[in-house]
């Protein structure tokens, strides 16, 4: 699924510039994606564009904000991934919004404990559906793996 999801960061300016669902299932079977991968990716990009509008309207949010992890996120998403996103926001990379947003995707994939790659491309998704400004070098970091590994 996150093979799609990076294939469609680099190949789509933005989140809606890409096709309909059926237009975009067929681009990327024709790009070597297999059908559930693409099911996958999908799905969890129509659960990323909900909770964006739902984030939405909420309404601003405030300077004060702060973050305490229940014990099924801090299970669900490791402490590697807690400190990452810790750093990003107080970077002022992720605001609180975001960082919610982020939580809530890496909860909605199957992934235990959420690993380190795959929520660099969490982040990414969700700034990149945001159209949000990226630093170059956090980009650099957002896309590397590391060389260790390719992210499944």
């Amino acid at each position: 699924m996150f093979d799609v999801l990076v294939y469609l960061y680099e190949n789509y300016g933005a989140l809606h510039a890409c096709p309909d669902a059926d237009s975009l299932t067929k681009r990327l079977t024709a790009a070597g994606f297999d059908d559930e991968e693409i099911s996958e990716a999908l799905a969890w990009l129509s659960g990323l564009e909900q909770i964006t509008q739902e984030s939405i309207a909420v309404g601003p949010e405030s300077d004060l904000a702060f973050r305490i992890y229940a014990a099924v996120e801090v299970d669900r998403l490791g402490s590697a991934a807690i400190g990452f996103l810790s750093f990003l926001e107080h970077a002022g990379q992720l605001t609180p919004t975001q960082r919610e947003i982020v939580i809530e995707r890496a909860l909605a994939t199957t992934a235990v404990p959420v690993d380190l790659e795959m929520l660099k491309v969490i982040v990414l998704m969700v700034l990149w559906s945001q159209q949000a400004d990226i630093d170059v070098l956090l980009l650099e970091e957002l896309l590397d793996d590391g060389g260790e590994h390719s992210i499944h």
